[in-house]
């Protein structure tokens, strides 16, 4: 029997006993109450409340506009709708870097506020300090490593990292620095699939992987790129699994044909 299926909510400590026992973990971003619904109940492991919400949701062309108070508004929604999952939430731009007093602030804000069970935060050593001081308060931490869309104007480029021997050094110190600064999981965003593979055999703690290959200990979308409701993003690690643009372009045409016919509503559609 898998480990998802034996508890009645995923924790943290559900996160090791998969990778213990090879379980892949699943993970999924929403950003409001109706999603978060449908997807913990389809059994979700966890929901990521992303920064990506600044894209997504907002219209943003980068994450880093969003501001804490959007996405403690977010994630208050998420919490609202799930029983089972675990829950994350994304740290925003600005409230975490170069001050550990106030990264922790911040995630503190986070738990008291939206009821959420963790944080997630970008970077390796820049941000160790910070990472500490959030888990000595308690506050489960999910690292992030390679792509770091948040430093997206210092890459200039969403093309793949830790290609070169230099970087993926780093990128392997790094994740050993965050495993035990006491991060819970990690998530490896658009490395080659042979050093995501490598680093998460070196760790004890689970790695999530996005455009990372099939070896790390889960994988993470983001909802509106594998329901086919973002339809431009086609980057080669994305699975559609879904058309929904398609199919609400369709249902709403009916919808507009049938108010402009005088088909709806019909006589059994009124009072």
């Amino acid at each position: 029997m898998s480990v998802n299926k034996e508890v009645k909510k995923i924790t943290t400590n559900t996160l090791q006993k998969m990778k213990a026992s090879g379980e892949k973990i699943s993970m999924i971003t929403a950003y409001d109450y109706s999603f978060a619904k449908i997807f913990d109940e389809a059994g979700i492991d966890i929901i990521l409340v992303g920064d990506s919400a600044s894209n997504v949701m907002a219209g943003h062309e980068t994450t880093l506009p969003i501001t804490l108070d959007q996405m403690i508004y977010h994630a208050q929604s998420v919490v609202r709708g799930i029983q089972r999952c675990l829950i994350v939430v994304d740290m925003p731009f600005g409230t975490y870097q170069g001050n550990s007093k106030e990264a922790l602030s911040s995630a503190i804000k986070i738990m008291k506020e939206t009821g959420g069970h963790s944080v997630k935060l970008e970077g390796g050593v820049e941000v160790v300090e910070s990472i500490k001081r959030i888990v000595s308060a308690g506050v489960p931490v999910m690292g992030h490593l390679g792509l770091t869309p948040q430093s997206i104007y210092k890459f200039g480029t969403y093309t793949v990292r830790a290609k070169e021997e230099e970087e993926a050094a780093k990128l392997k110190a790094d994740a050993l620095l965050l495993q035990e600064a006491g991060c819970f999981a990690i998530v490896l965003e658009k490395i080659p699939a042979t050093l995501a593979k490598e680093v998460s055999e070196s760790l004890h703690i689970p790695t999530i992987g996005i455009g990372a290959g099939g070896d790390c200990d889960g994988q993470v979308l983001v909802m509106h790129d594998m329901l086919g409701i973002n339809t431009e993003f086609k980057p080669r690690f994305l699975r559609q699994y879904l058309n929904i643009a398609e199919q609400v372009t369709g249902a709403v045409q009916q919808y507009i044909k049938d108010v402009k016919n005088k088909d709806f509503p019909n006589e059994k559609e009124q009072y």
